[in-house]
């Protein structure tokens, strides 16, 4: 069931990183006619405001793949083929997302509040805007690799006791 609202909620953070995605190609279309063929001045909130909106896209889009499995991992032994070992090799994989969940969402905390005693050079926006999305992708980090960790397991649990 929660699996079900899970994958509800990163089908809508697709959505919006699409729309964020196109957001960008704005600013950055801005500076690019405006650095090379001078038809438009100069504004420096765009370099801003494309950072910004890099950023969000960097979070939101590794909290999707944590989701979907598609995550960065290393694998130093080769893909296990029987249930206990294959396990045992997302276990770690899944543990480790929850651990650097933890410390992004605890110490991005601090950040947060760090950003939000100061403002952007050009647009004089909070920067809490941006350094909120540590902590928010941590959070989803720990909560989604949790989640696939139960499913791991559970799977592993029903597998052995159907075999038995």
């Amino acid at each position: 069931m929660l699996g079900k609202y899970l994958d509800k909620f990163c089908a809508g953070l697709r959505i919006l990183l699409g729309v964020m995605m196109g957001a960008l190609a704005i600013p950055v279309a801005m500076q690019v006619v405006s650095r090379y063929t001078g038809l438009i001045p100069t504004y420096l909130w765009t370099e801003e405001l494309a950072t910004f909106l890099f950023v969000w896209i960097v979070m939101i889009g590794s909290i999707v793949a944590v989701w979907d499995g598609t995550h960065f991992d290393v694998r130093i032994t080769r893909n296990a083929m029987r249930p206990l070992p294959r396990l045992f090799q997302d276990g770690i994989v899944h543990v480790a997302i929850m651990i650097f969940g933890a410390f992004f969402l605890f110490y991005g905390i601090e950040y947060t509040e760090f950003g939000g005693n100061q403002r952007s050079v050009m647009m004089r926006a909070n920067l809490a805007i941006t350094h909120i999305s540590v902590p928010i992708a941590g959070g989803f980090w720990f909560l989604l690799s949790g989640y696939r960790l139960s499913e791991a397991i559970a799977k592993y649990l029903n597998r052995e006791s159907s075999q038995t």
